[in-house]
């Protein structure tokens, strides 16, 4: 992940403190998770979010890659569940969980609770809840 800035990257063009954060923050994302990601010290993205340090263009990028993807996982519930009369959508407690239930997924579980509600948001009626302890994934 490139985390230094083009030459002559405009200011206007630069991400503020406060968009890197709420972008974080409605990804469902942690500090630390993200941190890890980008392939940067937890103490650099909270320098980024309080505004000690710019953000590189590199972050901003990469930040609107995932609220892509997020889009799409969104989406894809949506088509999924978009006929059926008493939706319901799985997520999870814990990362162990998620990821027991999709060994692939990059994202904590966090990012999937943060889907599951932007999923509720489209589907009125869509009730979320844990799976039980003998049932496989559905979602």
């Amino acid at each position: 992940m490139n985390t230094t800035d083009p030459p002559c990257t405009p200011e206007n063009q630069r991400m503020t403190p406060a968009e890197f954060r709420v972008a974080r923050e409605f990804l469902g994302l942690s500090g630390p998770w993200l941190a890890a990601h980008l392939g940067v010290s937890d103490r650099t993205q909270r320098h980024w979010e309080a505004g000690r340090y710019p953000i590189p263009d590199g972050v901003r990028l990469e930040i609107e890659r995932l609220q892509a993807d997020t889009a799409q996982h969104v989406t894809a519930h949506i088509k999924h569940m978009m006929d059926t009369p008493a939706p319901v959508m799985l997520t999870y407690a814990t990362d162990e969980q998620y990821h027991a239930a999709h060994p692939d997924s990059p994202y904590p579980a966090s990012w999937h609770r943060a889907v599951a509600a932007r999923v509720s948001q489209e589907m009125p009626g869509l009730s979320i809840a844990y799976p039980r302890a003998e049932e496989g994934d559905q979602s």
